[in-house]
């Protein structure tokens, strides 16, 4: 939905909004944005229809995720800033427990859980 405002009236959001969700990525204007919102929606829609290729992409996703904000951590670590430790912390936190989830037995073998067709 930013991306759609972003390309409508540009100018009016900052691309800088994006910076935590993009990981330097916004510099590419709103179209990484639209792309990004693309690829999630495709991962998320297959996840809900129990795909393992969604899966597996999100296994992949989650742990790049994990890889981009380990710096900022590490920084925020050795600089013993609190404030901004808390916020990476969370986002490795939960990009962790999205992977810890998707490689539980249940979850990889889609055994259980109700189809959605």
């Amino acid at each position: 939905m930013l991306s759609v405002v972003m390309l409508a009236t540009p100018g009016a959001i900052p691309m800088a909004w994006g910076a935590p969700l993009l990981g330097g990525l916004e510099l590419a204007g709103p179209y990484m944005f639209l792309l990004a919102a693309g690829i999630s929606t495709v991962v998320g829609w297959g996840i809900l229809r129990q795909n393992r290729w969604a899966r597996r992409a999100g296994v992949v996703i989650a742990s790049i995720g994990v890889a981009t904000l380990l710096p900022s951590f590490s920084g925020a670590v050795l600089e013993l800033r609190i404030a901004g430790l808390i916020l990476p912390a969370m986002g490795v936190i939960v990009r962790v427990l999205i992977i810890f989830y998707l490689f539980h037995a249940p979850s990889r073998e889609f055994g259980g859980l109700p189809r959605i067709h």
